[in-house]
């Protein structure tokens, strides 16, 4: 093969002559091919196969990471039947050599997994999941989580495709809000947790009823208060007096401290009064309960997805579930590039340690090359962390599959964009493809629900993906959901629509209080974006009318 692999000239040769190539051969030279140095291949080679050795016994081999790559081993025709016989949707559950020695390590601690859209970071998580329960011991249990409540479903409706009945009963798969919920109801909690508009009201009327100081959004007051008071339980005015604000935008001395602590006082009042806690007060609230206790709803091991979106407090959390320190005690996946929530954690400041634990994957199995390059650059410029106290610069990716460039198309009102929209979306009916695996993207629930109103109109069938459910497979329809909601999941083929000016970014979500603020929604918006275009596997169309995006503007 040397002479062979030589003779190519072009990057445009070689996956011409895939087919011609050798799958892990393929694999190792197309790093080179995509610009990486031959030390830098060398190394992430060498990663791989570390700790591997020739066997002479070929029972030994046949389990191998590299041999399982290729081949199941089965035991009789029955099981061989079982396999051939399950749905297509069971085969996403593939593990790659390298994610399987993920899947398999022992781990003293904590462990941290970082990857880029589509490096397959939830099916590790859900394998580690499945492995886990080999060696646990009676009564000892699992708990699976995430952001959520979609993906939670999403994940459990998965786990049901590679585990059995006896393994799905160890592991307890919810979204930390909803154990959290679920958690204090057991123990005689009154309080109605509560989010957005119900918190931002709550607020407003702390704020309204204090002389605050002039210029001040209601969102800085609950930004303050997430990111400092909770964030360093500075439940107190000393403790928030001395608390540090590395980091915030709008410089407040002592004096401005003092007065604003009294908005703090006043919402903290209003809760008590009003018998509802913000989903931050609860978990500490349950981290308060729960260190009452040596064992009560402890479990062996804790896994997280996505855990880019989960806050200090949920961290926090999750290590007194898990507690104390032990081998395989937490296992976290997640990717800052992805991070579209306003929760960020340090996990070293969480009592999470992760130090020489830590692995990055960095194969794409989802979107072509080309959509994956096109999506990371709306990120270029923007500084990303390691879910830790460094960074995650995200450059060591690669797909390893090619297709046409995301196409980027503006119009000149919203009807010739719908019947572009309509038009493509039967040309992919037409060319074979599944209605339920074409999605079409929004950012908003108002424009959502417009777009729904004009397919089913033009006897296009609707599935809308909403925030407490996983998307149902049985059911046929083309896929509509907002920004938001398609996180985790993936299509063929993803329409993001009205990519306009004044919505891509949406104004109203970016908060202008100060530079810093101001950045750091500007960034969850490119995130947004990013997540949506990676969800596509073969092709992603992003249409706009009148003024396309300003991220979308070369």
């Amino acid at each position: 093969m040397l002479s062979f692999a030589r003779c190519i000239r072009n990057s445009q040769e070689f996956y011409d002559k895939k087919n011609s190539i050798p799958a892990d051969a393929f694999e190792n030279l197309s790093w080179l091919v995509e610009g990486f140095s031959l030390d830098e291949v060398k190394s992430l080679v060498k990663e791989d196969h570390e700790g591997e050795s020739v066997s002479d016994s070929f029972a030994e081999d046949l389990e191998s990471p590299e041999t399982l790559k290729s081949f199941v081993v089965v035991d009789g025709e029955d099981e061989l039947r079982r396999i051939m016989a399950e749905p297509l949707e069971k085969w996403r559950v593939f593990l790659h050599p390298t994610q399987r020695k993920i899947v398999n390590k022992k781990y003293s601690g904590a462990a941290r997994i970082l990857g880029g859209a589509g490096t397959g970071k939830t099916v590790v998580a859900m394998h580690r999941a499945k492995q886990l329960t080999q060696n646990l011991k009676d009564k000892e249990r699992i708990l699976f989580t995430t952001y959520t409540a979609n993906l939670a479903s999403d994940i459990k409706d998965n786990l049901r495709k590679i585990c059995t009945t006896e393994e799905l009963r160890r592991i307890d798969v919810i979204n930390l809000d909803a154990w959290v919920s679920q958690f204090l109801r057991e123990h005689g909690y009154s309080p109605e947790i509560i989010y957005d508009d119900k918190t931002k009201y709550l607020w407003e009327d702390a704020v309204a009823a204090n002389d605050c100081i002039e210029g001040l959004p209601v969102s800085f007051y609950e930004d303050e208060y997430n990111k400092v008071i909770v964030a360093q339980e500075a439940f107190s005015l000393e403790k928030y007096i001395r608390a540090v604000r590395t980091g915030r935008g709008t410089r407040l001395d002592r004096r401005k401290r003092i007065q604003i602590w009294k908005v703090f006082e006043a919402y903290q009042n209003l809760m008590k009064e009003q018998q509802v806690r913000d989903i931050n007060t609860a978990m500490y609230e349950c981290r308060m309960l729960l260190s009452k206790s040596a064992s009560e709803n402890r479990y062996k091991h804790v896994i997280v997805d996505e855990g880019q979106d989960l806050s200090v407090n949920g961290f926090r959390l999750l290590r007194a579930i898990a507690g104390e320190e032990h081998e395989n005690d937490i296992f976290i996946v997640g990717d800052a590039h992805q991070r579209i929530y306003k929760n960020k954690a340090a996990l070293s400041q969480c009592g999470i340690n992760v130090r020489g634990r830590s692995s990055i994957l960095r194969i794409n199995y989802r979107t072509t090359e080309e959509i994956r390059k096109f999506a990371f650059a709306l990120l270029k410029g923007i500084s990303f962390d390691d879910l830790d106290d460094s960074f995650d610069t995200g450059d060591k990716c690669q797909s390893l599959t090619h297709g046409k460039d995301p196409q980027i198309l503006s119009f000149r009102n919203a009807n010739e964009e719908f019947d572009f929209l309509l038009k493509e979306i039967k040309k992919l009916f037409d060319s074979g493809v599944s209605a339920k695996n074409v999605c079409v993207v929004t950012r908003t629930h108002k424009l959502l629900d417009d777009y729904i109103r004009r397919f089913t109109e033009n006897k296009i069938r609707c599935y809308e993906i909403k925030g407490n459910k996983a998307d149902d497979r049985s059911l046929n329809g083309i896929r509509v959901a907002t920004m938001h909601r398609v996180k985790g999941l993936e299509f063929q083929y993803v329409f993001i629509a009205a990519a306009n000016k004044r919505i891509i970014p949406l104004s109203s979500a970016i908060d202008h209080t100060d530079k810093v603020s101001e950045q750091e929604t500007m960034t969850a918006e490119k995130c947004l974006l990013y997540v949506a275009l990676t969800r596509a596997q073969k092709g992603t169309y992003v249409s706009g009318y009148g003024q396309i995006s300003e991220f979308l503007q070369s």
